[in-house]
C-alpha cells in the first residue's frame, strides 16, 4: 500500500459541495470566504488526529516524511499557478484535470521531508490551506507512508 491508510482530506464531495461560486457582481472564485473558513478549521482539527494514527505506527516527533498533497479547483489556470508556488517550495508537483470530475483540476504531489511533530504538521497544513486559498483552489488534504 503506497500510502498510510488514514488519509487526511474532505474528499472530492466536500470539494464539489463546500465551495461558494461566488456572489453578485464579485469576480467568480471556486473557494468562498466561508468555505475556506471552514476547511482550514476542519483540516487543522483532522491533522492532529490523524498523527495520533501514525504515533501507532511508529512515527516519532523526530521522523522526517514526505507528505502526499491534494487540492482541487475549476480552472486550469488556477491549478498551473498553485503548482508553480508549490514547485517554488522544491515540493514535487503534478497537475491535470481530475478524474472523478472533468469540471475540476487537481493538484498533488509531495513535499520535501518534513518534521512529523503534531506543531510542524499542523502549521505546514494551516500554510496549505492558505496557499490554496490564494490561488482560489481548495486543499483537501495529506497523507503518508510511515515507511519511506
Amino acid at each position: 500500500m503506497r500510502l498510510f491508510a488514514l488519509m487526511l482530506h474532505m474528499g472530492l464531495f466536500g470539494s464539489l459541495f463546500g465551495c461558494s461560486k461566488g456572489n453578485g457582481d464579485a469576480p467568480q472564485r471556486y473557494v468562498s470566504d466561508p468555505a475556506f473558513r471552514e476547511n482550514l478549521a476542519k483540516q487543522a482539527a483532522m491533522s492532529p488526529q490523524t498523527m495520533a494514527q501514525l504515533r501507532k505506527h511508529g512515527v516519532t516527533d523526530e521522523v522526517n516524511l514526505k507528505l502526499e498533497f491534494f487540492f482541487y479547483t475549476d480552472g486550469d489556470a488556477k491549478a498551473q499557478a498553485l503548482a508553480k508556488v508549490l514547485k517554488g517550495f522544491e515540493y514535487k508537483v503534478e497537475c491535470g484535470p481530475a478524474a472523478e470530475d472533468s469540471r475540476l483540476f487537481l493538484v498533488t504531489g509531495w513535499t520535501t521531508p518534513i518534521k512529523m511533530s503534531d506543531s510542524a504538521v499542523v502549521a505546514w497544513t494551516e500554510k496549505m490551506c492558505r496557499q490554496g486559498y490564494e490561488h482560489d483552489c481548495e486543499f483537501d488534504g495529506w497523507g503518508t507512508n510511515p515507511r519511506q
